[in-house]
């Protein structure tokens, strides 16, 4: 007897100023990441891994302008905290990414890999492309559109073991008659709906199926006998949103305007069977299943749904093995994504202002999050372990702050975008830019971009990145201090202006006495931090 695991994303019709709700970044000035709302209930029973999520504010491409806008739209990896880990805005300029995920069936490294939507202009000179990363997040491939498509759909990019070949959805217009309607003298567009799929390397096609002689237009829950006919683009009648390979050779597609689930022959495109009903899946054969559709009018709320198919039986059989509904009770109009994970539990991805939640096998919620913000949502959200060793080094910004030449203070800002690995910081001081480094200080790694404040006007500063195991995963440039543009105006006292300590010379004697360390200084330090908090609040540069 055969059974294929299926989960049912079921999806219904409802709803889901300032900036706070991004962050910003001293060492990454051009990117506004979202922030993230977090809710734990059981933190032990948490698998454990990064989100994966690409959030965007329309859904269509946006016309190009003349004005700045900073990185917000994209590819973003997040850990279970919801501290950023790799914002991948900048890399294609505010572009709209879809389907962003961790990829593990290539090779023994991990990769990554998403749609970057067509662009404005349809002049078919930017279709889009299907993207593969490697963990240092270099381009491995770019899949483009080979055939007469207008566009590298948006709904799926799915890498096949081995990485060879990977499975795309496919929509074209058709003009048909309309027969299956009873009017075969009248004719009009149909979109057409199906899936491909292609040489990674090349981007050639290597099989194509469409719902054209498989799927009559009737089958549709959108379209009515009696409806006129459609100009270009046509009847979106099957509106295909999922599709994955068996190990067997056939594929499985999921049909939000049908409905329905169908196991497609990869020998002769024959459809083997249907699973119908109100809800719209993507089934997964052992591992993971997906789904975003509307539908399910008698329900409520939003749930994701486990079921068993038992394709042997006659006829196949289906039964709901388990539920796990939207912890806020909402409901989810369309998109979404539903993951197995390697412990078992199931990770929701509802789309709606980033709205996620995993839980345990049995159903109970583990953790719940969403975008601070109303402003965006995800298409999907994922989550994966990944390393990610980025080839560019840490970034970091220096300022000097003091009120007077006895309590002036450095002040680091810190951060490696993509890199997963960092427990700590190691802080260096020259004289020279050529000059021998001093360690002038260390601290944990606190958020994407960390804080640290050293003793003394330090002039160039360099900083490394080190692992749990004290390795050292990388080494900033050499930078130069920053210095404020009038001293007075940033709290400072003294009768000149002041000059660069010697690190050399600065250190090497609070080595000596460090704990002896006077009130008087201490207060002094705390002084140069709010000054410097007050400064960055006055430029509209914060860190978090």
């Amino acid at each position: 007897m055969f059974f294929c695991i299926l989960f049912l994303l079921l999806f219904r019709k409802g709803v889901a100023g300032s900036d706070d709700d991004l962050m910003s970044f001293v060492t990454l000035p051009e990117v506004r990441a979202l922030r993230f709302d977090v809710a734990y209930y059981d933190r032990e029973s948490v698998s454990p891994g990064y989100w994966f999520v690409a959030p965007y504010g329309v859904i269509d491409p946006e016309a190009p302008t003349k004005q700045w806008k900073p990185c917000q739209i994209g590819p973003y990896i997040y850990d279970a905290d919801g501290t950023l880990i790799w914002a991948g805005s900048c890399m294609f300029d505010n572009r709209n990414i879809f389907d962003f995920k961790a990829v593990h069936n290539i090779d023994d490294r991990p990769h990554l890999s998403f749609i970057l939507q067509h662009a404005y202009h349809d002049d078919g000179s930017e279709k889009g492309l299907g993207y593969v990363l490697d963990e240092h997040y270099e381009p491995e491939y770019a899949v483009g559109v080979t055939n007469d498509l207008s566009a590298f759909n948006m709904h799926e990019f799915n890498i096949l073991d081995g990485g060879k070949t990977a499975l795309a959805c496919l929509y074209r217009p058709e003009y048909m008659d309309l027969g299956d309607f009873g009017r075969p003298d009248e004719h009009g567009w149909v979109m057409t709906g199906g899936f491909v799929e292609l040489d990674v390397a090349t981007g050639a096609v290597l099989y194509e199926w469409s719902s054209v002689g498989h799927i009559p237009i009737h089958e549709s829950v959108t379209v009515n006998s009696w409806d006129s006919p459609s100009h270009q683009p046509g009847w979106d009648y099957v509106h295909v949103n999922a599709v994955d390979k068996n190990a067997a050779g056939d594929y499985i597609l999921s049909a939000r305007f049908t409905n329905t689930i169908y196991l497609i022959s990869g020998q002769d495109g024959h459809i083997i069977w249907r699973l119908g009903g109100s809800f719209q899946t993507l089934c997964r054969i052992s591992h993971s299943l997906s789904s975003t559709m509307s539908g399910g009018q008698d329900e409520d709320h939003s749930a994701a749904l486990l079921v068993q198919v038992d394709t042997s039986a006659s006829p196949m059989t289906a039964r709901l093995l388990n539920r796990y509904d939207r912890p806020d009770g909402g409901l989810t109009r369309l998109r979404g994504s539903v993951q197995r994970l390697p412990n078992g539990n199931v990770f929701v991805g509802w789309s709606e202002r980033g709205y996620q939640s995993e839980h345990s096998p049995d159903g109970k919620v583990l953790m719940q999050a969403s975008f601070a913000s109303t402003r965006f949502s995800t298409y999907r959200s994922y989550k994966f372990p990944f390393e990610g060793r980025p080839l560019t080094p840490p970034d970091v910004v220096s300022t000097v702050y003091g009120t007077d030449e006895t309590d002036l203070t450095t002040i680091f800002h810190v951060s490696w975008n993509g890199a997963t690995d960092i427990a700590s910081w190691n802080f260096y001081a020259r004289k020279e830019k050529n000059g021998i480094p001093v360690l002038v200080g260390n601290t944990t790694k606190i958020d994407f971009e960390t804080m640290y404040i050293a003793d003394g006007y330090l002039d160039w500063v360099s900083v490394e990145a080190v692992d749990k195991a004290g390795n050292v995963l990388g080494t900033s440039a050499i930078h130069h201090t920053t210095t404020p543009d009038n001293w007075r105006l940033a709290g400072f006292q003294g009768e000149e202006k002041p000059t660069p300590d010697d690190p050399s010379l600065l250190y090497s004697s609070k080595l000596s006495d460090e704990d002896d360390v006077t009130g008087s200084y201490s207060t002094a330090k705390e002084a140069a931090k709010a000054i410097n908090q007050a400064y960055e609040l006055i430029q509209g540069v914060g860190s978090s």
